[in-house]
């Protein structure tokens, strides 16, 4: 099966050709899967993606999945290679599928702003809007999907340099602030953090909207002007870059326009991750962002990368994940994004993900017969 775009095949497979299939231990995702099946019946079907996979394609794997609780790993991978049929996605540039990771940061915070406590992290704005190809001006690219929307006219909204220079100053919009510039843009990069405040509260802010911009990665900039090695680049070194070079932290962020609005969440439990795209907590190590314009919520990936093994105390990865989430940055159909928890050691995983990866997406047999 070839998209609508012509860019991928979904192509038959086996769970035998899932390297590290048996040795993987999916019990975890049931919960989760429960948590979709509730927002899919009890508030609406996820959007479907343009490789044709429906929220109703998905139910029929959700309701199974109801209140069964597997004994062992082999009874887990047992419930989905009796009701799925595994397909490899082939991207017809003939070129691998990629991986990366994200997690949740820890912050330290404060509820009133001070010379320490300087930047902020802000609410949704009463100016931006959501676009759609119906009032989308003829100005914009069909990227955007938030606009500013201002005595009737719609236009971009102020991007990263203009609301960090103060264009939300005065509004009431920030939620806590932050130590570092650099610590907040990397919460934007996160799209959620846990934030710790000085009387011991603990808060979690979470995605709610953007600027609308592209996402224009800093680090390829770093790479393009010779100051990181494309070989070595990982979250942290742009991190200690950026701490090394103070005076050219403003330029360097501002290369990256998006710019990341958040609410407020509950940390109800601290075992779990926050709500994302797919409006339900995600898990660590077993949630996956992709291209909601080409997958659709909910469904089940298995991503397997030989000279992946940080992740698995040195075994090359082989997992099945769902896909919960999306990013500016995850862009394609063999793209993803692994979740790997919160806080620092999950964040010391995520820095140095750049692997790449086979994607192999799960559909329920019924739905299966649509595509070979």
């Amino acid at each position: 099966m070839t998209s609508a775009s012509q860019d991928f095949r979904l192509e038959p497979a086996t769970f035998a050709d899932l390297k590290g299939w048996k040795g993987d231990d999916p019990s975890s995702l049931f919960r989760a899967m429960k948590d979709c099946r509730n927002y899919i019946r009890g508030v609406k079907p996820y959007r479907t993606g343009i490789a044709g996979l429906t929220a109703e394609d998905l139910l029929t794997l959700l309701d199974d999945a109801e209140g069964y609780q597997p004994a062992s790993a082999a009874e887990a991978r047992a419930f989905f290679e009796e009701r799925c049929r595994p397909f490899f996605i082939r991207r017809t540039d003939g070129n691998s599928g990629f991986v990366t990771a994200f997690f949740e940061p820890e912050i330290e915070v404060s509820d009133t702003p001070d010379e320490v406590y300087r930047y902020p992290f802000y609410r949704r704005p009463d100016d931006l809007i959501d676009l759609d190809d119906g009032n989308r001006p003829a100005s914009l690219d069909q990227s955007y999907m938030f606009g500013r929307l201002s005595d009737g006219v719609i236009s971009a909204y102020p991007d990263r340099g203009e609301i960090d220079r103060g264009y939300l100053e005065g509004k009431g919009l920030e939620i806590a602030w932050a130590k570092s510039k650099v610590d907040v843009f990397f919460v934007h990069v996160q799209g959620a953090a846990r934030l710790r405040y000085s009387d011991g509260r603990m808060g979690r802010i979470t995605y709610a909207a953007k600027a609308g911009h592209p996402f224009s990665a800093v680090g390829r900039l770093l790479i393009d002007r010779g100051l990181l090695d494309r070989a070595t680049i990982s979250m942290q070194s742009i991190r200690d870059w950026l701490y090394a070079h103070p005076d050219e932290v403003d330029e360097v962020l501002s290369h990256n326009r998006s710019y990341i609005f958040f609410r407020e969440a509950d940390v109800a439990d601290p075992s779990l991750g926050p709500i994302a795209a797919a409006k339900v907590p995600l898990v660590a190590g077993r949630s996956l962002a992709v291209d909601r314009l080409i997958h659709t919520f909910g469904f089940p990936f298995f991503i397997a990368s030989e000279r992946l093994t940080h992740l698995d105390d040195g075994r090359p990865f082989g997992r099945l994940l769902l896909a919960l989430d999306t990013g500016s940055a995850i862009v394609g159909p063999a793209r993803g994004d692994i979740f790997t928890g919160s806080g620092y050691d999950a964040g010391e995983l995520a820095g140095t993900v750049r692997h790449d990866a086979d994607f192999y997406i799960l559909i329920p047999k019924a739905a299966a017969q649509r595509f070979g």
